[in-house]
């Protein structure tokens, strides 16, 4: 597989990329990501990124930390972060802009643990699948420190299966509709097909509970999407 979310900001780094990143989705049309997005600063951040940078406390691990916006800004403010990106060009990047960065799955880490976890951007979607979650949810208990806590956002697609009269239609028979397959593509560069998460409120909390977790809702936001803060019973 490619690298292109690593090539695009690369690039960018350097001046010298395309404008965006398209996003091939087996259930809807094709997505335009704008390159420059993954450089925002924290004035052009949606409300729930804002809102998780400003929950955040003592140590923390930004999972899937793309460009840095999020460990950049938490750095700037004084904060002890480390960042966990499996892309090597992304990683490299992060490295000459003095954020500590560790290049792996965030599966395959376990050498400390963290106050506080973010996994933004819909992070919980690296979970892949609902089957797939429960494991992943403890894989992330076992890194937080007591009192420690998780913040991360997903969205509920039930709107994409709405009908005309409002009803939602979901195939009770298939997989939980909020597991898709996304390809990323840039510059001719593909990632490979990978799978996502999506999960609604209720289920997030059902799974999380029975793996010893709590969950609050802390935002909400457009098209279904909310912060939720996960912490120790």
């Amino acid at each position: 597989m490619g690298d292109p979310l690593g090539l695009s900001i690369e690039e960018f780094s350097r001046q010298k990329n395309k404008p965006y990143i398209t996003v091939q989705c087996d259930i809807c049309e094709d997505d335009i990501i704008p390159v420059k997005y993954l450089f925002r600063t924290f004035e052009e951040m949606p409300n729930i990124e804002k809102m998780a940078l400003q929950l955040v406390e003592g140590k923390i691990l930004d999972i899937g930390a793309g460009a840095g916006c999020h460990a950049l800004y938490l750095k700037d403010n004084g904060f002890d972060v480390t960042a966990i990106e499996k892309s090597l060009k992304a990683s490299e990047y992060l490295h000459t802009k003095g954020v500590k960065t560790i290049c792996t799955d965030i599966m395959s880490y376990s050498d400390e643990k963290f106050d506080t976890i973010l996994l933004l951007m819909n992070g919980l979607g690296l979970a892949g699948s609902m089957d797939q979650l429960p494991h992943f949810l403890r894989h992330l208990k076992n890194l937080l420190k007591d009192g420690g806590k998780i913040l991360c956002d997903s969205s509920d697609i039930s709107y994409l299966f709405e009908n005309e009269d409002g009803s939602i239609w979901i195939d009770l028979n298939s997989t939980y509709y909020g597991e898709v397959k996304y390809n990323m593509v840039y510059e001719g560069e593909e990632s490979g097909w990978f799978d996502w998460l999506f999960i609604d409120q209720s289920k997030l909390i059902e799974i999380a509970t029975d793996c010893g977790l709590k969950v609050d809702i802390i935002l909400e936001g457009d098209n279904n999407h909310y912060l939720a803060e996960i912490k120790l019973k």
